[in-house]
């Protein structure tokens, strides 16, 4: 998310490398994330993907290996062990996929509410009991005040777990998975449930989940794949020319800071992406077409009808895309490129190919040097380069040349 004045979190470059039976594990590799003080974002990843990873240094549980972490204004990394205890007891609240995990097994619901400002020496008397019937009634489970866990259902459990973490009044709301031990309609439930504490509240809430679904219920969705962040979604509401609500889904690539990124993996299949692609930068866009032996001439001249920026329909003729009656191909220019493109999506300069080359007709004849196009977001993840990752090419080759 760009032009964020201060994020509440904030990651550049978290890198976490963990060993098992003398076999180094990259769980995350140059993660960048950035969220905004009051935002509900939804972080998905499959198994593996390194989001629980990022949850457990965010709440102060771990350490990253390398990189910065930062959480209202405080070093994850640097943190020693009594400003570790206090930031978890304080600055974020935390909820567990697990139920047995968030709530004590012999207090009712109130007792572990109450328990956690207990702990953390917040409140007292008649200001506490208060606190606790406030949130219990904000989660809609103040009848079920004087119930104990076993007598709850997973999402009446799940929402006094949430009241637990909301005790103290953090800055900050994680859950990791919240809703994995839930049917569908709990889990809309309880989602809907965080959703209105965060309106109402404006706590700042992070949830990581592998189910795609709660993307539904936030604004902000981070996709996140072999331990770094690979696509934005945002959605808003606006109203059409008739005054009807209609629901917008704009997706982002996220551009690490030597030009990579990671393209959705339905556009990689559906453009028969693999090994290289063409690159063309346009006035106002980077063009992107296969750039295999095997694609057709249709397809490697254009994007295939309907396929424009996500979420947008067609291409705009109007905007650089061939319209109707242009050629397939487009014309041959200095700024037309060709770049790597590995097995999970990643497209990423060549440094071995010179930038005067280019595809004038047949795939396999163009090259490219770097990957063109704007300065990387503020928030884009930010990988430490590889050894032999370049720059950005000349916007000039034959100067370059001359040089």
């Amino acid at each position: 998310m760009t032009g964020m004045e201060s994020p509440v979190v904030e990651c550049t470059d978290l890198v976490r490398i963990f060993t098992a039976e003398g076999v180094e594990v990259q769980a995350l590799q140059g993660l960048t994330l950035r969220i905004g003080r009051g935002e509900l974002v939804a972080v998905v990843g499959a198994s593996g993907s390194g989001k629980s990873t990022l949850l457990t240094i965010l709440s102060g549980l771990d350490v990253p290996t390398a990189g910065s972490a930062r959480v209202a204004g405080h070093d994850l990394a640097a943190m020693g062990g009594r400003e570790r205890v206090d930031y978890q007891r304080h600055v974020v609240g935390f909820v567990w996929q697990q139920t047995a995990r968030n709530l004590l097994p012999y207090l009712t619901a109130a007792q572990n509410v109450a328990m956690a400002m207990a702990v953390a020496r917040t409140r007292r008397g008649a200001a506490r009991t208060a606190r606790v019937a406030e949130l219990l009634e904000l989660l809609e489970v103040a009848e079920l005040a004087e119930r104990m866990p076993a007598e709850l259902s997973g999402g009446q459990q799940q929402r006094v777990a949430i009241a637990v973490a909301l005790a103290n009044e953090p800055e900050v709301l994680l859950a990791d998975e919240p809703t994995g031990e839930l049917d569908e309609e709990t889990s809309a439930s309880v989602l809907e449930a965080m959703r209105h504490v965060n309106r109402t509240l404006g706590v700042t809430t992070l949830i990581v989940t592998h189910d795609p679904t709660v993307s539904e219920h936030v604004a902000r969705t981070v996709q996140i794949r072999d331990g770094r962040t690979s696509t934005e979604v945002l959605r808003s509401t606006r109203l059409d020319e008739h005054g009807r609500e209609e629901h917008i889904a704009e997706e982002f690539a996220v551009l690490d800071r030597v030009g990579r990124m990671q393209l959705p993996h339905d556009f990689m299949q559906s453009l028969e992406l693999r090994d290289r692609v063409r690159l063309a930068l346009e006035a106002d866009h980077v063009g992107v077409w296969p750039g295999h032996e095997g694609a057709g001439a249709a397809d490697r001249g254009a994007p295939p009808p309907g396929r424009g920026a996500p979420g947008h329909g067609a291409p705009d003729p109007g905007r650089g895309a061939p319209g109707p009656g242009a050629p397939a191909h487009p014309p041959a220019t200095d700024s037309e490129i060709a770049a790597d493109s590995d097995a999970s999506g990643d497209i990423h300069p060549n440094p071995w190919r010179s930038p005067k080359t280019r595809h004038a007709g047949g795939a396999g004849q163009g090259a490219g040097a770097g990957a063109p196009g704007h300065p990387p977001a503020e928030d884009a993840p930010g990988h430490p380069p590889a050894e032999d990752a370049p720059g950005h090419p000349p916007e000039d080759a034959d100067e370059e040349e001359t040089r």
